[in-house]
């Protein structure tokens, strides 16, 4: 009976001193988990800070682009408005320079891209607006696919006239100056 007290008590205190090493251990996790949180507040708010720099930066480069954009607009109104007050003046209106021509039609481009692009106005959108948002869109892009792949068809079908007709053409050629010289050569 001894025997087996004594025994009881060893493993009572093999019990306590396991219990008290996992104890430790759980306080040293514990100890890395706060310090890992930490760090990781840490590096969250410099990561938000570093976004916030990276936003500011970006507003403060597309306001930039405006101005200049604003500015060379302006400019080349200004030039626009000189040019045509000469023309006018030495009555040379007949005919345009070609770089305006091109000028101008740079501006009809402009005007295209500008029509066919549209404002996004989606933050205040409920979720059944969105979803017809969407689908608006989504016909839109279709359609401008057709349009694509009709103009691509058209393109590919002239390009295919425009080879066979220059090769007539050579061939029309070549048999009249092959016609011509054994004509020359019979008299």
């Amino acid at each position: 009976m001894e025997k087996d007290l004594t025994e009881l008590h060893t493993l009572i205190e093999a019990h306590f001193e396991k219990r008290k090493k996992e104890e430790e251990e759980l306080l040293v996790l514990t100890d890395r988990i706060e310090k890992r949180r930490s760090e990781r507040s840490e590096q969250m708010k410099i990561r938000a800070e570093r976004e916030r720099e990276r936003q500011a930066k970006l507003a403060e480069e597309k306001a930039r682009k405006e101005d200049e954009e604003a500015k060379k607009k302006a400019d080349d109104d200004a030039r626009k408005k000189m040019i045509l007050s000469n023309l006018s003046f030495t009555g040379y209106m007949g005919k345009t320079q070609p770089g305006t021509k091109r000028q101008t039609e740079r501006e009809k481009k402009k005007k295209i891209l500008t029509d066919r692009r549209k404002e996004l106005n989606i933050d205040q959108l409920k979720e059944d607006k969105l979803r017809e948002k969407a689908k608006e869109l989504w016909d839109w892009m279709r359609q401008l696919e057709a349009e694509k792949f009709e103009l691509q068809y058209k393109y590919t079908k002239q390009k295919y006239e425009i080879t066979v007709l220059r090769n007539r053409v050579s061939d029309h050629q070549k048999i009249s100056k092959g016609g011509r010289s054994k004509r020359g050569l019979r008299k």
